[in-house]
């Protein structure tokens, strides 16, 4: 993920990156199998990937140090934030016409953010990740509302979701003799009918919001969700504990108790002088279809992570498509509406300029509970209303 250096200040809990997007980014299919095989066993467990793959352990490494160094690859872990008590929205904020920049500040007014980017399209203006404590869900709606009350949005819309199921990087669909990338959009459209809804643990309506972890458990994460291949060593430091008491807290508590959900292996697939970002939204007549749906997406390259709608038919998704296939993608999602396998779409396009991410609120974790201050929250943002309306 791209950060403006000039445009967004940084904290040092956000994780950012600027990148040269004149160049296109160089990978092979080896280098993609290698990738594959991290999602799926870690990034941490080289030497099991390796075998796998049948590949000496010291070429995947070499390989993987490479797109590293070429700031092509990094990796994080992705949190299962409803084993700690968080509830994860989506939020698009269409801000009045040169209010842009001052929307996505004031959504930072909110301690929980998670993400934020600036956008275009169906809303102009804003749209906003944010984990929110189980309990505060309405305040949290109120502040949203504030947006429009306070004259800079002329409408916004909250989804509800569960935890994003990433998708990491995959061979499908790239073409290994060439290193070039097929869009097969008529074979994933007969795809879709044929497959057995058997959706994962992150993309169910979870029975709760338990707080199952603990103050290092979340300090640990939140090193990790920095840089997924940090030693036990180093967070130890960072956070106050001993190489043993990291371990502990890492097996016993972040694995045992279901505190994360995956690694998170982040590579831009297309190349991004061609490409763009969009968050889309899906409705479906039922849960089947969209079980089927959302499958169908779980090793696209095109997909970057999905989250289901909480109580509803519905999904959440964050794509990225070289922009000369993008309307192929929406001539398969008209013709999945008129088959009945699809109900609506909308989508944002991303303004990869305007973007910022950070890891998970840690400070905001006191005496075993999420502290949410709703009034603060609301007076920083009419703050900020008042300090900017003038200098937009």
């Amino acid at each position: 993920m791209q950060l403006s250096s000039a445009q967004t200040s940084y904290t040092p809990k956000m994780l950012h990156r600027c990148r040269e997007r004149l160049v296109p980014k160089r990978f092979d299919y080896t280098d993609l199998r290698i990738l594959e095989a991290a999602g799926i066993h870690g990034p941490r467990n080289v030497s099991l990937a390796a075998r796998e793959l049948g590949l000496p352990t010291e070429m995947v490494r070499r390989r993987i140090k490479r797109m590293m160094s070429k700031n092509l690859l990094w990796f994080h872990v992705n949190i299962y934030h409803t084993n700690l008590g968080l509830r994860k929205a989506v939020v698009f904020i269409d801000a009045v016409p040169g209010y842009e920049k001052l929307v996505s500040k004031c959504l930072k007014a909110n301690d929980f953010w998670k993400y934020t980017s600036n956008c275009y399209g169906r809303f102009e203006g804003c749209v906003g990740v944010f984990t929110i404590p189980e309990k505060h869900c309405d305040d949290f709606e109120t502040f949203v509302g504030e947006f429009t009350d306070l004259g800079i949005a002329t409408r916004t819309q909250i989804f509800w979701s569960t935890c994003f199921q990433q998708n990491n990087p995959t061979t499908d669909w790239f073409n290994s003799k060439t290193s070039e990338w097929n869009f097969p959009w008529e074979e994933w459209m007969r795809e879709i009918p044929c497959i057995e809804p058997r959706l994962p643990f992150t993309l169910k309506d979870p029975k709760e919001f338990a707080l199952k972890g603990d103050l290092f458990d979340i300090l640990i994460l939140k090193e990790m969700e920095k840089d997924a291949l940090i030693s036990f060593t180093d967070i130890g430091k960072k956070i106050g504990l001993t190489k043993a008491g990291v371990r502990y807290h890492y097996q016993e508590h972040v694995i045992k108790m279901g505190l994360l959900e995956g690694f998170e292996v982040e590579l831009i697939p297309f190349n991004e002088t061609t490409s763009d970002f969009y968050f889309f939204s899906f409705t479906f007549p039922d849960m089947d279809k969209m079980g089927k749906f959302a499958l169908s997406l779980l090793k696209k390259p095109f997909v970057f992570s999905l989250g289901k709608i909480l109580c509803q038919p519905g999904m959440i998704s964050q794509m990225y498509f070289p922009r000369d296939q993008f309307p192929h993608f929406k001539e398969c999602l008209s013709a999945l509406i008129r088959e009945g396998l699809l109900l609506n779409y909308d989508y944002v396009i991303q303004y990869r300029g305007e973007w910022a991410r950070q890891t998970i609120s840690y400070e905001f974790f006191k005496n075993e509970n999420w502290v949410y201050e709703h009034e603060r929250h609301i007076s920083s943002l009419r703050d900020t209303v008042i300090e900017n309306r003038l200098h937009v």
